[in-house]
């Protein structure tokens, strides 16, 4: 069995797998349409380029809708390589993506192969590289997908400061500044790794005072977070040059807590187990149901079985540093989904905001399958083969779901939930309107098979229901989105149940495994009074 190998051969094969995802990136970050959120983040971009370029004094970025109480570090990143690449805007803010979620996968790699070996980081990294929330969220996610790259960053940095305590290199904790940084200066939820670290040194000083007294420990404890204040002032560096809004008052990232803990945005209503609900009122189960249906069914037991045994290896007699390693790693997966249960924050958009979770449940996963596999070898080779298969058996169906879905991965649900099709008309599905690129792609097709050219004096008008600069994007400068359907030429509608069926003729329909995705219609001749089977948004 691969256990068996030489280490070297696994690694090599994980660097295989790495390849080949970078080889699939580049042949089809391109697919991806447009969110809801891309074209307001290209311009808080380009405001944070003009504050930075003109010594500070542009400062509109930092009352530009809600963003500046995140930071933009991804978005302006995306911006200056797309100066330099012969790409457009969206396009290099996808290939960025990419990228992003291709570090995300090494880290996540190392530093399961730092705690469990070989064999465990090469599970970590499939699991992670095979699950459809973080593959597709990477590309399209200029938010959640990045904050979770950094924070498994920050994982590593705080797993080598324990093993290296209490006096970790220098490069740790450059890797520890860089990651806190990055995380804390994307979003503000970056203090759960806070309270991870906190609690993972704080079951270190307890561990050590039974053994070495309580004066010693405290010591050695002193020393650790002596060696820290480098790294906090990198951290705060770098926050503050991906977000700088956050610095230019020492009392912002407060504010930034504060604006958070209150729903922010005008109620609208999203499916939840069938019944359309606003984000404030759903239940405390929202996480865990969503997790359960969504997530591959082997990453669930594989993490679900490495969190829980990280936890128990943690508690029992041995060495203080692997314990609170194991600690650290089992908390980064457990403890935001836990908070969120117990405090019921508003809650909307499936799972994205969790994607930072895939990263340490993955490790997890790749720790437990290592550990599950040394005791399948001892009981023989005919067990040991049963458990390579079934993994791969796990593994094969997201796998086959993603590619029946591209470029829509985000929307998987899992076969408990009875895939997209059984989740259709219980939970929400290409909620972000991704499939406005290639409904827009084929309604321009067919308008230019039959010559059609705008009315003169006027551009075309197109009701959307939907995100509106996606479809304007997409269709060019010849269309002019609108919300009202009243004398309209066209209309591009989502697929999700706040959007009606009209009764016009069918310019496109996209569609996967026959569940409509988008569908544009000719409305030339119409009378169309509604979009929407209800108010998209409810009055405050």
């Amino acid at each position: 069995m691969i256990a068996n190998h030489d280490p070297k051969a696994i690694d090599r094969i994980a660097v295989g797998v790495l390849g080949l995802l970078a080889v699939v990136a580049a042949l089809t970050f391109r697919d991806y349409g447009l969110g809801w959120d891309d074209y307001t983040h290209s311009q808080y971009a380009e405001l944070l380029l003009s504050f930075y370029t003109s010594g500070f004094k542009d400062q509109r970025a930092f009352s530009f809708i809600n963003l500046y109480y995140y930071g933009g570090g991804f978005d302006v990143a995306a911006l200056l390589l797309s100066k330099a690449l012969p790409f457009g805007l969206f396009e290099t803010r996808r290939l960025l993506g990419a990228v992003v979620g291709l570090i995300g996968l090494f880290t996540t790699w190392r530093l399961a192969r730092r705690i469990g070996g070989p064999f465990a980081g090469l599970i970590a990294l499939t699991l992670l590289a095979t699950c459809p929330l973080y593959v597709g969220h990477v590309f399209i996610n200029a938010k959640d997908a990045p904050f979770a790259v950094a924070m498994v960053v920050f994982l590593l940095g705080l797993v080598r400061a324990l093993e290296e305590y209490p006096r970790p290199s220098p490069a740790t904790m450059l890797i520890l500044g860089l990651g806190f940084g990055l995380s804390i200066g994307s979003r503000i939820m970056s203090g759960f790794g806070v309270l991870t670290a906190v609690a993972a040194t704080g079951l270190l000083f307890i561990v050590e005072a039974r053994t070495l007294g309580a004066s010693d420990a405290a010591k050695r404890m002193g020393r650790l977070w002596l060696m820290l204040v480098p790294a906090a002032i990198l951290a705060y560096v770098v926050m503050g040059v991906v977000w700088p809004w956050a610095v230019i008052d020492p009392t912002n990232p407060i504010k930034a807590i504060g604006y958070f803990a209150h729903f922010f945005e005008k109620p609208w209503q999203e499916l939840f187990e069938g019944v359309p609900i606003e984000p404030p009122d759903m239940p405390r189960r929202y996480v865990l149901v969503l997790m359960g249906l969504k997530l591959p069914e082997i990453m669930l037991a594989l993490g679900i079985c490495g969190v829980g045994g990280l936890l128990v290896a943690a508690l029992r007699p041995g060495d203080a540093r692997q314990r609170t390693v194991w600690f650290s790693v089992a908390l980064a997966a457990l403890l935001p989904v836990a908070i969120t249960v117990i405090t019921r924050p508003a809650m909307y958009n499936g799972i994205r905001h969790f994607v930072f979770v895939m990263p340490p449940l993955a490790i997890a996963g790749g720790l437990a399958s290592a550990w599950i596999e040394r005791r399948a070898i001892r009981l023989g080779k005919t067990v040991a083969t049963l458990c390579a298969g079934l993994f791969l058996v796990g593994i094969a169906s997201p796998i086959i779901e993603m590619m029946r879905l591209h470029p829509y991965e985000y929307v998987h649900f899992n076969r408990i939930a009875g895939g997209i099709r059984g989740a259709h008309g219980r939970y929400m599905l290409d909620y972000w309107g991704l499939a406005f690129k290639q409904a827009a792609w084929s309604m321009l097709a067919k308008l230019g098979e039959e010559g059609a050219k705008p009315p003169p004096g006027r551009k075309w008008k197109v009701a959307v229901c939907g995100p509106h600069p996606p479809a304007k994007f997409a269709l060019g400068d010849d269309f002019e989105p609108t919300w009202d359907p009243k004398g309209a030429d066209f209309a591009l509608m989502i697929g999700e149940f706040y959007c009606a069926r009209l009764d016009a003729p069918l310019l496109a329909e996209i569609d996967r495994e026959g569940l409509i995705f988008a569908r544009a219609y000719d409305l030339r001749g119409k009378t169309i009074e509604q979009l929407f089977t209800r108010p998209p948004v409810t009055a405050n």
